[in-house]
């Protein structure tokens, strides 16, 4: 398979870019300085010889759309501490070229790493069961490509309610390899009481207690040679915790009323939207069962932090509540209200308030406003403008989610609509004051006050 990798120089240095093509050429990796071929999540390899405000600047835009793998150029010299910021700026590795042909086997490596990631990530069964492009989105998805096929160890997922986690639990147990696997397994762990809940995870003998006329197999049985989800784990109270704990450690268990031990091989995941840490600290929550069942962490993001999601989702829900029937949009007004409505339970409230739409939605056409209940209804002061584009109300959105200051926004808003005037004008500062409704003095005094970069 031919391979190829984008590859930029912070250096300024032509030779670097020679020398690295020539390198790569052997593992059949053909570097392109082109960017316009690649797509985002492609792989950027970026020479650096030094870092500085203005690299780490450049990296976190590249980032945003690449991974990049950061190449340290040769003759120079990264310090630790530059290496950890060259991550936090969102590289995914820092290479040192010392030796050509170890530097060409391990960037091949990543690169492959990559690619069977992408193609994994984007298949689309995953694309189907995690929906969503967001930045924030696409990186869980990754990691938990990655998880999945590249570890065997446990996944402990966490987030608030209705953000998706028995989604990624399901995936995960899509993206499993092994033959025959069984379904996967849930358990709710808010639902076991004491009594049974030896039955419901172990199972139980014949006979083991009054009503038991039957042998059953337990969670750890049914999910032997699959996936098991322990969903709300942090509910699970200490007696119980210590059972478990030992049924991942040894994979063996006992049913009750038996004397048998019975092995199991499965993948564990949990699910909770409690901090478990902190119940660690409190003593609600053993820490070697967290340190066992924790060898990954996966943070399904909430729904406002990732907004740009939401028209992909909607339509997702109501694809699915047309069953096979025929497909229906939403007009203008509610693609609005929905974009910028809040969401306490997060994509399970955005759910609920779709599939309450298609059900009051009747005849040809779009679903409108009136199919929105009464009490989903926004008062006057949600009411946007009319000119509002969805764009703009998202960026605002996404302002008030991280508590940026209504000054700090306007700011920002007024900045924009300057550039843009200007820019439609051709520069002519009295037409586009004029469209902006100013004076042509308070124009230039904004335009020339930081390069128009403030605001009243």
């Amino acid at each position: 398979m031919t391979l190829s990798i984008w590859f930029k120089s912070f250096s300024g240095e032509a030779a670097v870019a020679t020398a690295v093509s020539k390198s790569l050429a052997h593992f059949g990796l053909t570097v392109r300085s082109d960017e316009s071929v690649f797509h985002a999540g492609d792989c950027c390899l970026a020479a650096i010889s030094a870092v500085d405000a203005t690299v780490i600047a450049n990296l976190e835009k590249l980032s945003r759309s690449f991974h990049v793998v950061v190449l340290s150029a040769p003759k120079s010299t990264i310090s630790r501490e530059s290496r950890w910021q060259l991550l936090h700026a969102g590289a995914a590795d820092v290479l040192d070229w010392t030796d050509d042909g170890m530097l060409a086997e391990q960037i091949v490596a990543r690169v492959r790493r990559r690619l069977e990631i992408e193609r994994l990530a984007n298949d689309v069964s995953i694309r189907q069961l995690l929906v969503g492009d967001s930045p924030v989105w696409r990186a869980l998805v990754r990691r938990l490509v990655e998880i999945s096929s590249f570890s065997g160890g446990n996944l402990l997922v966490v987030g608030e309610t209705g953000t998706g986690k028995e989604q990624i639990a399901r995936a995960l147990h899509l993206l499993d390899r092994r033959d025959h696997k069984p379904d996967l397994v849930v358990v709710d762990c808010t639902t076991l009481s004491p009594e049974l809940s030896g039955s419901e995870l172990f199972g139980h003998e014949r006979g083991a207690f009054t009503g038991a006329i039957a042998a059953r197999d337990g969670a750890f049985a049914l999910a032997d040679g699959g996936t098991l989800l322990l969903d709300e784990i942090g509910e699970l109270p200490l007696p119980l915790q210590a059972q478990l704990l030992r049924v991942i450690q040894e994979h063996t268990y006992k049913r009750v009323g038996g004397n048998v031990w019975h092995n199991t091989e499965f993948r564990l995941i949990c699910a909770t939207n409690r901090d478990l840490e902190q119940g660690v600290r409190n003593g609600t929550f053993r820490a070697d069962l967290y340190y066992r069942l924790a060898d990954w962490i996966l943070r399904s993001p909430p729904l406002r932090e990732r907004r740009e999601d939401i028209p992909l989702l909607v339509r997702h829900f109501l694809e699915h509540a047309a069953n096979g029937g025929s497909k229906v949009e939403v007009d203008p007004s509610v693609a609005d209200y929905l974009l910028c409505r809040d969401y306490p339970g997060n994509v399970r409230d955005l759910k609920r308030i779709v599939m309450r739409l298609h059900a009051r939605h009747v005849g040809p056409g779009p679903i409108t406003i009136g199919a929105l209940p009464a009490d989903d209804r926004p008062d006057g002061a949600k009411v946007v403008e009319p000119w509002a584009e969805p764009g703009l109300l998202l960026a605002l959105q996404r302002a008030l989610d991280q508590g940026i200051a209504l000054k700090e926004i306007g700011r920002a808003v007024t900045n924009v609509a300057i550039r843009m005037s200007l820019a439609q004008e051709n520069g002519n500062l009295q037409r586009a004051a004029k469209r902006l409704g100013v004076t042509d003095r308070a124009l230039q005094m904004r335009r020339a006050n930081h390069g128009g970069l403030t605001s009243d």
